[in-house]
């Protein structure tokens, strides 16, 4: 892709996050799909497809109203083996969801930061930390190709199904490499192919793109970019449980047959 194309992509995402950030709690949302009506209608519609997700009861109830947007493919903070104490970077934190419920297993004396291009996200996202009073957690305005942290600074970086969304997957994965300490270790949820796109969902950049399906790359590819940015001990296991949440982000689309949500993990 050119420059041209990365900058457009990232302003098409952009948009629609900003979209979603700026609805009301009690207004309809939207979670990983090209359409919104296809989605969530309140806060209570959030948590069912949450559950899905792989959260509980428990994290639903920890976190401010407005955090939980519906968003994602996966629970990272339950995959990451949080230990208390520990620095952890969130990569495309959105209403803070997942960051406060990291904020929870690492304790005061640990730290969560949460990175989002988005203004209006951190705007929310902030607030929400102060109605939930995390004090442990911060979150700053930033793309995750350039990361707004120091070399080897975190412990442990989480992502939700942002990563996909990104023109640059390569660069995202150099930078967290380059923030993560010695032993560092990745763990996120993200889409990735299982099958070759249609041309028609492929190059469709606007919806698809956005809604975390065409800008999702095959499992080989990303163990590739991952071990040619320093990374070791990568696991990526895709999830195919996934795909009947996955049917409904495109109904009668059968996205399903292409995409997956996997596990993926590494090590510095």
């Amino acid at each position: 892709m050119s420059k041209l194309t990365h900058d457009q992509i990232r302003q098409n995402v952009r948009g629609r996050y900003q979209k979603i950030a700026v609805k009301k709690v009690e207004a309809p949302s939207s979670c990983c799909a090209p359409s919104e009506s296809s989605c969530c209608d309140s806060p209570s519609d959030y948590d069912a497809i949450s559950a899905k997700l792989g959260y509980s009861s428990g994290d639903l109830a920890a976190v401010p109203e407005g955090a939980n947007l519906g968003l994602g493919c996966g629970n990272p903070q339950a995959i990451a083996e949080l230990q208390a104490g520990e620095h952890v970077l969130d990569l495309g934190s959105g209403g803070g969801f997942d960051c406060f419920l990291a904020s929870r297993q690492v304790g005061e004396q640990g730290r969560v930061i949460g990175v989002d291009m988005t203004p209006e996200m951190i705007s929310r996202a902030r607030e929400n930390a102060i109605k939930g009073k995390f004090s442990n957690t911060e979150f700053r305005l930033g793309e995750i190709e350039h990361l707004p942290l120091a070399d080897n600074s975190m412990n442990v970086i989480i992502s939700n199904c942002v990563i996909n969304l990104s023109p640059d997957k390569q660069q995202v994965f150099r930078e967290a490499y380059r923030v993560l300490q010695p032993g560092g270790r990745l763990a996120i949820s993200d889409i990735v192919t299982t099958a070759e796109l249609p041309p028609e969902i492929k190059n469709d950049l606007d919806e698809y793109y956005s809604g975390c399906i065409s800008g999702a790359s095959s499992i080989a590819d990303v163990e590739k970019m991952l071990r040619e940015s320093g990374f070791s001990e990568i696991s990526i296991e895709p999830k195919d449980e996934s795909r009947t949440f996955i049917k409904d982000w495109v109904p009668d689309a059968n996205v399903g047959q292409y995409i997956v949500s996997a596990v993926i993990k590494a090590r510095k």
